[in-house]
């Protein structure tokens, strides 16, 4: 009689995944109440990738944003910014923003409140979108405001059409002075990897008899980028706009995702990787009307990149003709969760460097405060079959690299989906 030791199979190889530190980022919950043509064709990433942990140098920031458990529909963000030192100032600057949300899972139905130390001093929005006819309104009215110098200092209004592959929209102000063109509209489309928009978008205070007629009042962009707004799709962005006939801006964003190989003592002997994810953009800015071009240069170039190593720690750059910024963010996810930044600014003219602070407590995304530690695992196509076990003894369901791959995302918790599919 024999004895037959059969031996277990390893546990499978894992990657950790951790979630982005801003994401969704906060300007997608409002982009229903703003031109398309303003947040397509990567402006929203770039704008994130130059400005976000950048704090103003000499400054001290700090950021509240909390979300009771008894309503989640309705969220407070407060933002507090005061001089870090003597040189720097006395002011102390504020906002809150209260927020109503109709639905948890659909940010495009909400209602706001501003009040603000700056104009405006309360401002009053709101915006609706159907999902089923895909129509939406929208308006920004500023109830309090210290000086109202133009027509849209009262109020702005505006209807929508957004598609999958197409958004038209048209605003105008309820209230126009007659000297004023009170409209603006804009039409974006998509078509594979290719997107085009046109805008028009008067200036303010504009004069003239057929402001139709004026180049000066109209944008143009096309784009050229592949991959989804998930974390988790590497994706890239080239576009190229022609803004008032005057100004000349070629702009490029990429998002990689990288897996690394760690050893780390805290985790599981199958936790072989871990998921970077690295942003790069620039932006390249020329004047091309040379009879308004100025002696000192009518170009502007600058470049930022990110690296978020894991769920706790992002370091950033910031590369400009006259200043270059560097940023170093620490997040803890507990409930609230706790994120501090401080940013080095050298002046390259001044030849001097200042300092910038902040911190932020948010109680607001689902990462924040669902879980204490959110890291997923993904597994390779080739031990998907092990899945029911790391289900059992981890309690997540895993994540695999061909779902990812494949573009189907339903099966991510919600702050690893792409933001959205509407223009």
């Amino acid at each position: 009689m024999g004895i037959f030791f059969s031996k277990a199979e390893p546990p499978p190889p894992m990657v950790l995944v951790p979630p982005l530190f801003d994401y969704p980022p906060l300007a997608a919950r409002t982009r229903m109440a703003v031109p398309a043509y303003e947040l397509m064709f990567g402006k929203l990433s770039l704008h994130n990738l130059f400005e976000d942990y950048f704090d103003q140098a000499g400054n001290m920031t700090s950021r509240i944003m909390l979300k009771p458990l008894e309503d989640p529909h309705v969220d407070l963000i407060a933002t507090v910014s005061a001089a870090a030192d003597q040189n720097s100032g006395t002011e102390v600057k504020g906002d809150a923003l209260f927020r109503w949300q109709k639905e948890l899972d659909d940010p495009h139905t909400f209602v706001d409140l501003l009040v603000s130390t700056s104009n405006p001093l309360l401002q009053l929005r709101a915006c609706a979108y159907d999902t089923k006819y895909r129509i939406g309104a929208f308006g920004t009215l500023p109830l309090l405001m210290g000086n109202r110098v133009h027509s849209e200092d009262y109020g702005v209004m505006g209807v929508r059409y957004g598609s999958e592959n197409l958004s038209v929209g048209a605003s105008f102000v309820p209230i126009p002075s007659s000297s004023e063109v009170p409209f603006g509209a804009w039409v974006v489309g998509r078509k594979g990897s290719l997107t085009a928009g046109v805008q028009y978008k008067p200036l303010s205070g504009t004069k003239h008899p057929m402001p139709f007629t004026d180049l000066e009042n109209w944008n143009c962009v096309i784009s050229y980028g592949a991959g989804s707004t998930s974390p988790l799709s590497p994706s890239f962005i080239f576009s190229l706009e022609l803004a008032r006939s005057t100004q000349l801006t070629a702009s490029f964003y990429q998002h990689l995702v990288v897996q690394r190989r760690v050893k780390n003592p805290l985790e599981d002997d199958q936790v072989v990787g871990i998921t970077n994810y690295i942003d790069f953009g620039l932006e390249l800015v020329s004047r091309v009307d040379k009879d308004k071009a100025t002696q000192d240069g009518s170009s502007l170039f600058q470049l930022a990149a990110s690296w978020q190593a894991n769920k706790n720690f992002l370091l950033k750059g910031k590369l400009g003709p006259s200043k270059s910024s560097v940023a170093l963010a620490f997040k803890s996810w507990w409930r609230p969760s706790f994120t501090f930044s401080v940013t080095a600014v050298n002046d390259h003219s001044k030849g001097t460097t200042s300092y910038g602070f902040g911190l932020r407590v948010e109680d607001l995304r689902q990462a924040s405060y669902q879980r204490a530690d959110p890291n997923y695992v993904m597994l390779t196509p080739s031990k998907e079959h092990l899945a029911p076990g790391v289900l059992r003894d981890y309690g997540k369901r895993p994540m695999f690299q061909t779902l990812i791959d494949s573009g189907n995302y339903d099966h991510l918790p919600a702050e690893l989906k792409p933001i959205g599919r509407i223009l």
